[in-house]
């Protein structure tokens, strides 16, 4: 008896070393609160971390410290309703740089157009292939694009299969709800929204911008520790690989998404580099990323 005690013991506690794929601090603020009760939103809070961060989004294994590491951020602006709310939401994950200790921004962006109904410790439940509620599928939607960025950085074009799921959810989005919230789910609502997000990372034109994901990180960043100019030297080819997304799609939001995350490493990681090196870079990243142009200048 005691032996299968033991066995028992030693399961749940490797049962428990396992995790599932996101590891999410979630933080609602609420500084245009007017009537709702505060402690809505504490218990929405704590939900929101739970439902990203228990949820088995794909089929993998991670163990505890694989987990991509997340934040998630959702400004609350209007009270509409005692339990319809619109609200920003900001997401930034990281990513491992092996052999450093550090880490590097994989997404670092703001979704400004946001509306969902909640009351107080309503369940969130997600299906793939229905539409439940807005907010699980906004939620939903975005654990998948980070999964697949996560996922591309790793192997080439590894995220295809999660982006497929997140397209899938926008097709789940009846025409109605879409309808309500400007700039979201559809091709006509602007140019920086969740269609078009998913839009470009399936797009054949942006292709070349997700092999650069992988040649960047794996190929790139893993080696610096090792060899910080052979490093620095695929990650330059990387970069220009990038200009070819920028002439067969101009202004495509993945380019911008690319930029947000990385502008800042970037600079950091040529401030060292040959003069060669550098001037392939300022010449792509200015194209690229124009609203910054001073900051890659600077490298030199």
């Amino acid at each position: 008896m005691k032996k299968y005690n033991l066995f028992f013991i030693l399961l749940l506690l490797q049962m428990g070393l396992m995790a599932q794929e996101l590891n999410f601090q979630v933080t609602i603020n609420t500084p245009q609160l007017q009537t709702t009760d505060p402690k809505v939103f504490e218990a929405l809070e704590g939900q929101v971390q739970e439902f990203l961060n228990n949820t088995k989004w794909t089929n993998d294994i991670f163990d505890f410290e694989e987990r991509i590491k997340g934040n998630l951020v959702i400004n609350i602006n209007e009270e509409q309703s005692a339990t319809r709310f619109t609200a920003e939401v900001a997401i930034q994950t990281t990513r491992p740089i092996y052999g450093s200790g550090e880490e590097t921004v994989m997404i670092n962006f703001q979704d400004r157009n946001v509306w969902f109904d909640y009351e107080q410790y309503q369940p969130l439940i997600f299906n793939q292939n229905t539409y439940n509620d807005h907010l699980t599928a906004i939620l939903a939607y975005y654990a998948y694009i980070v999964i697949g960025l996560d996922y591309d950085s790793f192997s080439p074009i590894g995220g295809e299969p999660y982006f497929q799921i997140a397209q899938e959810i926008v097709n789940t989005i009846p025409q109605g709800v879409a309808g309500q919230e400007p700039r979201s789910w559809r091709a006509q609502d602007g140019k920086i929204n969740r269609y078009w997000l998913i839009e470009n990372l399936l797009s054949p034109r942006v292709r070349p911008l997700r092999q650069a994901l992988y040649d960047y990180h794996r190929q790139g960043l893993d080696l610096m520790s090792q060899d910080a100019i052979a490093g620095r030297a695929i990650i330059t080819q990387a970069i220009e690989s990038i200009s070819s997304v920028q002439r067969a799609y101009p202004n495509a939001m993945i380019l911008q998404i690319f930029s947000n995350a990385k502008s800042d490493e970037i600079t950091s990681i040529f401030k060292a580099a040959n003069m060669q090196e550098k001037n392939k870079v300022i010449q792509v990243m200015t194209r690229v990323d124009g609203a910054r142009s001073a900051k890659y200048r600077s490298i030199r």
